[in-house]
């Protein structure tokens, strides 16, 4: 009787370990398909992006201008939503005077297809080679964004191409790692297909690095942020926030915009120089460091 116990245990969980590797997925997009508001809901100027994929499917975005001669900030958001979900953010960096284009992955509002990690590293290279080709903003006028999942597709994409620099707020060392944290009795190390391997493709990135996260974050944890940026090579900087995972920088506010903005001032002045310190004063109450 016992040993039936076992083996009906054993079953019942090699069946869930199935399920998770092949619904994983499921686990770790969370689309939402219609778009809440537009930038002009804050008072921002936008065009309609529309970027074809190699699948014949379209992905869409927002560019929103800045100021004369800023750079260019390409927005890759995370894992759930869309991008109607980010116009708080939107504003930060429209006040930055940043050009700003953001897109949805494949599968999130009005783009076409499916989400998946190679998707949403396809969907990203598309976006650059828009800015870099139809735009004809230079990679050195490029600053890439990447929040939560985004993080991911942000390091992946800055491995591949020379951005002016790359920010990660609220990053996950990889997909595996933080699903030891919410799925501990998976061995997620090896039912994981999709890793987003930001702790093995951070310290090949050659550009300048902002890691922002917050010491609130429950979702994932600081300890993820600080690893990277142990990673990272120089130069690089950290920014301590406040606040939940989804609204760290909302809470921290003008600390968090100051942070960005000493970064960016740091990559617009050639400041920023391997083992050495951004100039300028601290953001009172955060952290950047060098």
């Amino acid at each position: 009787m016992m040993l039936k116990l076992l083996l009906m245990g054993a079953a019942i969980y090699a069946l869930l370990c199935l399920a998770v590797f092949v619904f994983q997925a499921r686990l770790v997009y969370f689309p939402m398909k219609i778009l809440a508001a537009t930038p002009a809901a804050i008072g921002l100027a936008y065009e309609d992006v529309l970027l074809e994929t190699g699948n014949g499917t379209t992905v869409h975005g927002w560019y929103l201008p800045g100021r004369e001669g800023a750079r260019t900030l390409l927005f890759l958001h995370g894992n759930a939503g869309n991008i109607s979900h980010r116009l708080d953010s939107l504003g930060v960096f429209h006040a930055l005077g940043l050009n700003v284009l953001i897109i949805d992955y494949s599968g999130f509002g009005q783009s076409g297809g499916t989400p998946g990690e190679r998707q949403t590293y396809e969907d990203a290279h598309l976006a650059w080679q828009y800015l870099t080709d139809t735009r004809g903003v230079a990679p050195a006028r490029i600053v890439i964004f990447g929040r939560s999942l985004g993080s991911g597709v942000a390091t992946w994409l800055a491995t591949r191409e020379t951005p002016a620099g790359l920010i990660l707020e609220s990053p996950f060392t990889s997909v595996p790692a933080l699903a030891r944290k919410y799925y501990p009795m998976f061995p997620m190390r090896w039912l994981a297909r999709i890793r987003y391997d930001n702790a093995s493709r951070l310290p090949t990135v050659r550009c300048p690095v902002l890691i922002a996260h917050s010491r609130d974050d429950e979702l994932v944890p600081i300890a993820h942020g600080r690893e990277l940026f142990r990673l990272a090579r120089e130069p690089k900087s950290f920014l301590e926030m406040r606040g939940s995972h989804n609204a760290g920088f909302i809470v921290s506010g003008q600390d968090y915009r100051a942070g960005l903005a000493q970064f960016l001032s740091g990559l617009d002045d050639g400041e920023q120089r391997p083992g050495g310190r951004d100039r300028g004063q601290q953001p009172s109450g955060s952290q950047l460091r060098s």
